[in-house]
């Protein structure tokens, strides 16, 4: 594809040329006017020339070859206006398509942005500053907080903390002890540490991952053109009634005729009006598609491969799961740990603060704090010694407890990180950190699904086990797991020719498979830069229910296309008929076209108003979305009391168990049941109001019955309740009750949280 200022500069001389040749006219200056649009027709034949050369050297026929022989036959037979007609509307058609592909250009040089430039050599006990390409095998380097890791080494200090999101995708920090190997590209999470170079920057990670996108986008074959498709008929059937029509006439004009009425402007313009104006519909709604070729690949798509972190996941660590001790609550052993965690700038601290807070947890300024770094912190909580961190620190010097084994396990199944919180020398609890899915991940599926797209490939470089309990969740067709570039890369290979596939990323390490996939889709909003770069897609609105967008309005822009193409093809078939009858002339063959091609630009232009997918055409505001929402974050204290107190109630004595219920029945009566009986009474009216139909929320409305009927139920027991009669049977009721609520109220909040994000 020529430059947009190449194509522009094309379709001012022959806009110019044609509109100075018809003011000659008017001026009856003939010759001039002749003169005029034979040299303003001349760069644009000589450019198609170059175009049918250029296709006939890769075996391809494209509608081109029809343009060449309108214009070179209409110079050779005397007929100029056609031939300046002609001539502007190819033209024009080149310029537009040269747009599409200049207004989402690449020019981000993500990659290169990213790359380390120099590295901290450590030279006779100083450090100084060297150029990358400097490094040798050997040399002791020094790695700053937040710097990228120069070349691959081998850890030389006590610890390290990394960020290797850009080489994994995980974004879990991970902890590197003195001898473990590092590879280039991570980022220093923590603390300054030393590393020992093991390789150069030429043979490094990072500079791999580079070379590999370069190969994969030079390996992949240009998509051909929707209008290349259609001449395959086309330019036979135009040149065969032509040249009939010239054996039967005997006159060289009414083939010219034929041809003239044949140019292909419908495929010329309207393909790339439709095409262009699917884009911009797509750029509305956040969706930045970097030219036709990628939204015919997303209407044409039948399987997607997404990484797991960052595209069904959140992409940041967050609290799952409290667990506490015997004599602990869940929300003091997170107040403590956040209390702590403030003076800390571990990734892993600003996750479980974000967790306190939003749980509307009271803080305190913690005193007297000292840091190892990538192991944990102490110091002083309101009076009391409190420790925080991994379970090997938190434990070295005092009892591990009973649940310590059970809770690592899920940890350990489930993926993700325990932090150990202890208090005056006992562990009282402890919280499991992960990445977790991302609110819109199912419904977005869903509508994947129902959008065309056949099957469904999950790839990750994470442990079998917990890829397989994500993927168990969205309800993938494959997962593949343990997967560094190069495998998702040898994945992507497998997929069968003709079949077109979509690879949604969004870190480095995704890079290369989404230069490789049919249709490469970068997570843009906080992917990583280079994945942008490497993709054909980027949804600029961190929310992969965007992708299904995308391909519903890839889609609808396709069949306008091709609605385009068959409108404005038949119409010029049926001109050409005409013509070969001799009731056309070459230039009233063009002046027909003109009609046509209005009719069917018009017909492309559809695709700027089609409507995107939606639950419904009206919508939440961001202030009614975010009060709800902050609704829910107000109750997760309440859940988490829930669960506490049915993890504890059997253990706790008669006594203490009964007034801890009485506490949680109040709780449950002044703040969970009056939240959910407004949510019935004046919430799901409004939202059922801008769903429409009979009775949109009777699903979630039963809900709230059995929320209403098991905090009865709960409520009648606690008044019954004393602690003579708090015996095993009834606490076993209680707990099971407990439980049951629990689990109702965080199903009920998340489908409530889907349904309104996907109405905001």
């Amino acid at each position: 594809m020529r430059s947009l200022t190449v194509n522009a500069s094309l379709f001012a001389v022959a806009t110019a040329s044609l509109l100075v040749g018809a003011l000659s006219i008017w001026a009856q200056k003939t010759q001039a006017a002749h003169l005029l649009w034979v040299l303003g027709a001349l760069p644009v034949l000589v450019l198609v020339l170059y175009d049918v050369a250029h296709s006939l050297a890769r075996r391809e026929v494209g509608v081109d070859v029809l343009a060449a022989i309108a214009i070179a036959g209409a110079i050779l037979l005397g007929e100029y206006l056609s031939a300046s007609v002609i001539a502007v509307m190819f033209a024009s058609g080149q310029a537009l398509e040269s747009f599409a592909q200049a207004r989402a250009g690449r020019e981000m040089s993500a990659l290169l942005a990213r790359a380390p430039r120099n590295a901290y050599r450590m030279e006779g006990g100083e450090l100084v500053c060297i150029e990358l390409g400097a490094v040798g095998i050997g040399d002791r380097l020094l790695v700053r907080t937040g710097d990228t890791v120069p070349v691959d080494g081998v850890v030389q200090s006590p610890s390290a903390t990394l960020d290797e999101s850009v080489l994994t995708g995980e974004s879990v920090p991970v902890e590197r002890r003195q001898g473990d190997p590092l590879r280039s590209g991570a980022v220093n999470a923590g603390a300054p540490f030393e590393i020992l170079a093991t390789e150069t920057a030429e043979r490094s990670t990072f500079a791999g991952i580079a070379k590999l996108v370069e190969s994969a986008r030079t390996s992949r074959a240009p998509a051909a053109r929707l209008a290349d498709r259609y001449a395959l008929w086309l330019v036979p059937i135009s040149l065969g009634l032509a040249g009939l029509a010239w054996l039967v006439s005997g006159s060289p004009v009414r083939a010219l005729a034929v041809i003239v009425v044949a140019t292909p402007c419908p495929l010329i313009l309207a393909v790339p009006v439709a095409l262009v104006s699917g884009m911009s519909n797509c750029a509305k709604r956040g969706i930045l598609i970097k030219g036709g070729a990628a939204l015919e690949g997303l209407a044409r798509a039948a399987v997607l491969f997404f990484d797991k972190t960052g595209t069904l996941t959140g992409g940041q660590a967050r609290l799952v799961q409290i667990q506490a001790g015997a004599q602990a609550d869940k929300a003091e052993v997170l107040r403590l740990a956040a209390s702590l965690d403030q003076v800390s700038a571990h990734i892993t601290a600003a996750a479980i603060v974000s967790a306190a807070r939003e749980r509307r947890l009271r803080l305190s300024l913690p005193s007297e704090v000292s840091e190892e770094p990538g192991a944990g912190l102490c110091g002083m909580v309101e009076g009391g010694q409190v420790s925080v961190g991994t379970p090997g620190f938190v434990c070295r010097s005092l009892p591990v407890p009973d649940w310590s084994a059970r809770f690592l396990a899920t940890v350990g199944g489930e993926g993700g990180s325990a932090v150990y919180v202890a208090k005056d020398g006992a562990v009282i609890g402890a919280l499991h950190l992960a990445d977790q899915l991302r609110t819109e991940t199912p419904r977005a599926l869903r509508m994947l699904r129902q959008a065309g797209i056949g099957r469904m490939v999950m790839l990750t470089g994470d442990r079998r086990d917990v890829a397989a309990a994500i993927g168990a969740a969205v309800g993938v067709d494959e997962i593949r797991a343990e997967l560094d570039p190069s495998g998702k890369l040898a994945v992507l290979a497998d997929v069968p020719a003709g079949v077109t596939s979509i690879m949604v990323g969004d870190g480095v390490n995704d890079a290369p498979a989404l230069a490789a996939a049919g249709v490469g889709v970068a997570m843009g909003a906080r992917g990583a830069a280079a994945s942008s770069e490497a993709a054909d897609v980027v949804l600029l609105v961190d929310r992969l229910d965007r992708l299904a967008e995308a391909v519903h309005l890839a889609k609808a822009s396709r069949r306008i296309a091709m609605q385009s193409v068959v409108l404005g093809m038949g119409m010029s078939l049926i001109g050409m008929v005409l013509a070969a009858a001799g009731y056309l002339a070459p230039v009233y063959g063009a002046a027909l076209q003109e009609v046509i091609d209005v009719i069917a630009i018009a017909n492309a232009l559809r695709a700027l108003r089609v409507a995107p997918l939606r639950v419904s055409r009206r919508r939440l505001s961001v202030e009614q979305y975010q009060r709800l929402r902050a609704e829910h974050e107000e109750l997760l204290p309440s859940l988490d009391r829930l669960s506490g107190l049915a993890d504890q109630v059997l253990a706790m004595p008669a006594a203490q168990a009964v007034s801890a219920l009485r506490q949680l029945d109040q709780m449950l009566s002044e703040k969970l049941v009056p939240h959910e009986t407004t949510d019935d009474a004046r919430v799901y009216p409004m939202v059922a109001g801008l769903l429409g139909g009979d009775d949109p929320m009777a699903s979630l409305s039963r809900t709230h019955r059995e929320i209403f009927s098991l905090a009865r139920r709960l409520h009648g027991i606690v008044q019954a309740l004393a602690p003579a009669s708090a015996d095993e049977t009834v606490m076993r009721e209680v707990q099971r009750i407990l439980y049951g609520l629990e689990a109702i109220l965080r199903l009920h909040f998340a489908q409530e949280e889907e349904l309104y994000l996907a109405l905001s």
